[in-house]
């Protein structure tokens, strides 16, 4: 009986002489590569070990505005800045989309607001008309519509569209 209760006593002391961190992992280095870290709304962060991680998901993204068609669809970001657009006619004309939602066209100085909408910017025009800017197979093209015309109705014309300003986000 005196037996176990040393080898007890002795067990108990080596478990309290064990510094408590021993068998705590290391805390991941703030500059090291190859690490992924979040850091929370409160501040405070979190590193992962970019070797442990298989795939990062986002559930909830497509409510959040997520692109909804062709995964070759370019993002919002890439539409924001300055287009050169042709009007149909031989002509070129500039419209400019904001990060706002705000829209300006050269022809007449006019105004309008536009939204992202299934991998397409889509202007609507104070004065009705409507306009959207879509990447059909490497390039991007203006398509124009008449007031009182949708976005799904035939267009009146279609023509190339340069980013002059191009900034992917």
């Amino acid at each position: 009986m005196r037996s176990i209760v040393s080898v007890a006593a002795f067990s108990t002391l080596f478990c309290l002489a064990v510094p408590a961190g021993f068998a705590a992992a290391p805390p991941a280095s703030r500059s090291a590569t190859g690490t992924l870290v979040i850091v929370f709304k409160d501040g405070h962060k979190q590193s992962f070990n970019l070797a442990d991680i298989v795939r990062v998901e986002f559930p909830g993204a497509a409510e959040a505005g997520a692109v909804t068609g062709a995964s070759n669809s370019p993002s919002r970001g890439r539409y924001l800045g300055k287009w050169e657009c042709g009007d149909g006619s031989g002509n070129n004309f500039y419209i400019t989309l904001d990060e706002s939602g705000d829209a300006k066209r050269s022809i007449g100085d006019e105004h309008g607001r536009w939204v992202y909408v299934d991998g397409e910017a889509r202007v609507t025009w104070d004065d009705g008309k409507l306009d959207a800017i879509r990447k059909v197979g490497s390039r991007f093209q203006k398509f124009a519509y008449t007031a009182g015309k949708s976005f799904s109705d035939t267009p009146d014309n279609v023509a190339d569209a340069h980013n002059t300003t191009p900034h992917p986000i």
